[in-house]
């Protein structure tokens, strides 16, 4: 039986750029390595996930600059020409959450970090899609010779958990965004899979998030990469050290039932550390008090998105 193999490894808790480097390295060669997604010359599309401006850089709502630094820095030297693009939640200025989280200083220093919201975009059919029939993206996606998912590990208030299969939703216009909510966020989600097929997942757990994600939810200091060729084998491996299981998890759920990838706890290989003792449970979006205390209004509605739902946050 074919297993697929996910890398758990630790950072520190506060690690340096060289560490998170080393971290990097490490989980990348404990999943089988990156030779096949980064060949010479070729375009790799490094996905953070961005969403919005955090209340802080260390909130856990944003991908760590210094793990897409890192990675970046592991597909140029395999010869690869990496780039980091992302376009925020519809309505976000994706510059300002650049210039918060450390990514305008990143391309300061000569790497290429791209803002997709300004860059030229194409409408493409999406095969065997089940909401979606075409979608417009961004022609840098579509060139792309492979793109890896580079999200945070928290917790969500529509679907539980958002990693790096959820994370693609920032690879469509903003109003694609809206019109994935509304037709199906779920199914959507797995069709974008479908269309992009992201070579490769690195969960940022240096600091996750927990409560009410994916923007104001309370951080929460892990230390750690999860790293793999199978994007939903991450998710699911990230999501039990959320202390979910995996397969109870909606939106990984039907993702394994479209054919996206491997869930079954018992195909995939978990190498580096142990689950169990890594594993801390991450409260839910329901259990966050200060939703009560603060006066938040959370919209259950899985045609809201979050530019929709940031805007309802009082």
């Amino acid at each position: 039986m074919t297993k697929s193999i996910v890398a758990i490894v630790t950072t520190g808790v506060r690690p340096s750029y060289q560490q998170v480097l080393e971290a990097v390295k490490r989980s990348v060669t404990l999943a089988g390595g990156l030779e096949s997604a980064a060949s010479p010359g070729g375009l790799v599309l490094i996905k953070p996930n961005l969403v919005a401006p955090p209340p802080s850089a260390e909130s856990g709502a944003c991908t760590s600059a210094n793990v897409c630094r890192a990675l970046y820095d592991v597909v140029a030297d395999l010869g690869g020409r990496p780039v980091i693009a992302e376009s925020s939640a519809r309505g976000v200025d994706t510059e300002a959450v650049m210039r918060l989280m450390g990514y305008s200083a990143l391309r300061d220093r000569g790497y290429q970090v791209v803002d997709l919201k300004q860059t030229p975009t194409v409408k493409v059919p999406v095969l065997d899609g089940h909401v979606l029939d075409q979608v417009t993206t961004y022609e840098l996606a579509m060139e792309a010779e492979a793109i890896i998912s580079v999200p945070v590990m928290k917790t969500h208030d529509q679907t539980d958990v958002t990693l790096s299969l959820k994370n693609l939703k920032g690879l469509v216009i903003d109003a694609e965004k809206r019109r994935i909510h509304q037709l199906g966020l779920f199914e959507g989600v797995s069709d974008l899979a479908g269309l992009f097929r992201p070579a490769y997942a690195l969960v940022d757990g240096i600091i996750g998030q927990e409560g009410l994600g994916p923007v104001y939810g309370l951080p929460v200091r892990m230390g750690l990469l999860v790293a793999g060729a199978d994007p939903l084998s991450v998710d699911g491996v990230a999501s039990e050290i959320m202390g979910f299981d995996r397969c109870q998890v909606r939106l990984l759920r039907i993702a394994e039932e479209r054919g996206v990838g491997i869930l079954d706890p018992q195909r995939v290989q978990v190498v580096g550390e142990r689950i169990e003792d890594v594993r801390r449970r991450f409260m839910r979006m329901e259990e966050d008090e200060r939703i009560k205390v603060q006066g938040v209004r959370v919209l259950h509605d899985e045609e809201s998105c979050t530019g929709c739902r940031n805007g309802q946050q009082r």
